[in-house]
C-alpha cells in the first residue's frame, strides 16, 4: 500500500497492489472537495471501493494507462459502482475479456471507453491537473499521467526497470524515447508511480535506470 508520497495537503493518494501480478492500482483525489479517480483498476474491485468509501471519495474518472488484463479485469464493476467516466488513449485497444485465462480468474468485458484521451489533454480534479503524455511502445496507447509532482507511468517506467516490449505490437525503442521525452524531462524530485513495483523519482531513473543508459534496440 502506498501513502501519500508527498507533503501536500491538498492531495489524496493511495496504491495498492492487486491480483496475481501485483498491479499498482492508484486512488487519486482532491482532499478539498473529495472528487477523485481511479487509474488501474486489475483486479479486487471490493478492495477497491474500500478504499474509496473510506477516503470517503466521489470518483470521476477511471483511467487505464493500457488494457492489458492485469490493469482492468475490476474496471467493469468499479465503473458500475462508481458511474465514473472511463478514460482511455484514444490509440490503444480497448481491451477483450480474459475468463479463465488469468490463472484461473475470470471478468467481465471492459466497457467502451466514455472519453478518449490524447496528447496533452488535462483531467481535473478539484483544482488538481494532470495532463495526458502518450508513452506507447509497451502498448500502442500506453499513457502516463503527469500533475501536481507525480507521473503516473503505468507499465512505461518501473523502478530501475521498463515494460516489456515482446507481445508483438511493442517496441522498446519507441518506448525509451517516450520515456526520455515525456517522463525525464521532469524535475527530479517527481514521484513516479508505475505500473508495478515501487515507487520512485524521476532523477533517481535518470540516473540508474539501466535501460535509460544505453541506445534502446
Amino acid at each position: 500500500m502506498t501513502e501519500n508520497p508527498l507533503a501536500n495537503p491538498e492531495l489524496i493518494v493511495k496504491g495498492l497492489a492487486v491480483g496475481p501480478f501485483g498491479s499498482n492500482c492508484f486512488i487519486v483525489g482532491s482532499a478539498k472537495t473529495k472528487e477523485g479517480m481511479i487509474v488501474d483498476p486489475g483486479f479486487d474491485a471490493e478492495g477497491i471501493m474500500k478504499y474509496v468509501k473510506d477516503l470517503g471519495l466521489t470518483i470521476k474518472y477511471i483511467v487505464a494507462t493500457h488494457t492489458h488484463p492485469d490493469h482492468i479485469m475490476a474496471l467493469a464493476e468499479v465503473k458500475r459502482q462508481t458511474g465514473a467516466i472511463y478514460a482511455l488513449h484514444q490509440d490503444e485497444p480497448p481491451g477483450t475479456a480474459r475468463r479463465g485465462g488469468m490463472m484461473g480468474m475470470s471478468s467481465e468485458p471492459p466497457p467502451p471507453p466514455d472519453l478518449l484521451l490524447k496528447e496533452g489533454d488535462v483531467l481535473e480534479l478539484g483544482g488538481l491537473r494532470f495532463t495526458v503524455r502518450h508513452t506507447p511502445g509497451h502498448s500502442p496507447g500506453g499513457l502516463t499521467l503527469v500533475g501536481e509532482g507525480l507521473a503516473v507511468t503505468g507499465d512505461a517506467l518501473f523502478q530501475f526497470s521498463i515494460g516489456r516490449t515482446d507481445f508483438g505490437v511493442g517496441s522498446q525503442a519507441q518506448l525509451v524515447q517516450g520515456i526520455q521525452e515525456k517522463i525525464m524531462c521532469l524535475p527530479d524530485e517527481t514521484v513516479v508511480l508505475p505500473g508495478h513495483g515501487p515507487t520512485t523519482k524521476v532523477g533517481i531513473e535518470r540516473q540508474w535506470n539501466p535501460f535509460l543508459q544505453r541506445p534502446a534496440r
